[in-house]
């Protein structure tokens, strides 16, 4: 259980520096992961600062996965509903990592990206997932 969530874990606490870094280079970073129309429209007829605004809410479910993870292992505080939130959190990248698959011919990026991010999400999916079986046998 404490090697698939910390690795669960510690890959959200790095996508969710990626993406404050990435602020930097943010229209570069939107059109490496496919979304700049997306985010080019949001911030006309929005605000020109929501994308940025949005990429922050992001980094902090990412940081709020990754604490979930490491607050199961005993090497964060205690949260709320862990085992619910272990479960939630593995559906989510499970779902993502699925869907991009499924859906990869609607994709924007190269092929080898989408598929290396939808892989990603299913490997920290089944990250979580394990560690979600586990912390529930232990802790039923």
């Amino acid at each position: 259980m404490k090697t698939t969530l910390r690795i669960g874990g510690t890959a959200n606490f790095i996508i969710a520096f990626l993406h404050i870094l990435g602020l930097f280079w943010a229209d570069k970073m939107f059109e490496v992961t496919g979304i700049k129309p997306e985010m080019d429209r949001a911030a006309e007829m929005i605000h020109p600062l929501y994308p940025y605004f949005i990429t922050v809410v992001v980094a902090v479910f990412f940081t709020l996965f990754g604490c979930y993870a490491f607050s199961a292992i005993n090497q964060f505080k205690k949260l709320p509903l862990i085992k619910l939130a272990l479960w939630i959190i593995g559906i989510i990248y499970l779902g993502r990592g699925i869907g991009g698959f499924l859906f990869m011919k609607l994709e924007t990026i190269p092929f080898y990206l989408a598929a290396s991010y939808s892989l990603i999400a299913l490997l920290i999916g089944a990250c979580y997932i394990i560690g979600a079986k586990l912390y529930s046998e232990k802790y039923n």
